[in-house]
């Protein structure tokens, strides 16, 4: 299976940490891939240094074939990459409708797109003109990920999708992930291993700024060794 990212033995700072130590990742086309690990590993980090928000000091960053590690965020992200930042990130004083159309990269992205986004998430379309900061935590969410579904992206970085909501929202998540990922490739952060296990087909774990071990999902649930070793879960 060709990949459509890799992350090369990557090395990134923050100021004067030392955060990422050599980081690989594969993310094959098609797939959707979970980057697991504790708090401080360096999931988002990884997320922030394909994008160019924490730039590498060493190694590469491949997407579809074309080094782009060095490169500004902006031009990064208008060669197909979208982000859906942890906490959400949403416009709260735009409406729904304003969020969405803010994410255009070009004029009628969102006219191409809405029939995708509307069918992942129905509720938005029942709230186009609501302001976000009326919306509710799941709605948010829902809004931060369909945010980047308004232009083409090839990619899709998602950060902790699951966080702060509650079962059924989550279960609404993880289902609306799946379907979206017929269209695009997905690379996510997610502490709630439950719900990585349910999304992801393979899986990276982060382990103190390095990859320590990647395989199939349906490998790892079996494995609880590994398991406790590195995400501390029984």
């Amino acid at each position: 299976m060709t990949n459509l990212l890799e992350v090369q033995k990557v090395h990134t700072f923050i100021g004067q940490f030392h955060i990422l130590e050599g980081v690989s990742v594969g993310v094959p086309k098609g797939s959707i891939t979970v980057l697991l690990g504790r708090n401080g590993a360096g999931k988002t980090t990884t997320l922030k240094t394909i994008l160019g928000l924490t730039p590498p000091k060493e190694g590469k960053v491949i997407f579809d074939g074309q080094e782009i590690q060095g490169q500004r965020s902006f031009d990064i992200a208008a060669m197909g990459i979208g982000f859906v930042p942890e906490h959400r990130a949403i416009f709260r004083d735009l409406s729904v409708l304003e969020n969405l159309r803010i994410a255009e990269r070009q004029k009628g992205d969102l006219a191409r797109n809405e029939e995708l986004i509307f069918n992942l998430f129905p509720d938005l379309k029942r709230l186009i003109k609501l302001p976000g900061t009326n919306l509710s935590g799941g709605q948010q969410q829902m809004l931060a990920v369909a945010r980047a579904l308004v232009p083409d992206n090839k990619l899709l970085l998602i950060d902790e999708p699951s966080e702060g909501l509650a079962p059924v929202l989550i279960e609404q998540m993880i289902e609306a992930i799946q379907k979206l990922s017929a269209n695009t490739t997905v690379l996510l952060v997610e502490q709630n291993f439950v719900v990585a296990s349910k999304l992801a087909e393979r899986y990276v774990i982060i382990e103190e700024g390095q990859s320590v071990k990647q395989g199939l999902m349906a490998d790892l649930v079996n494995d609880k060794e590994t398991i406790h070793r590195y995400l501390g879960a029984a």
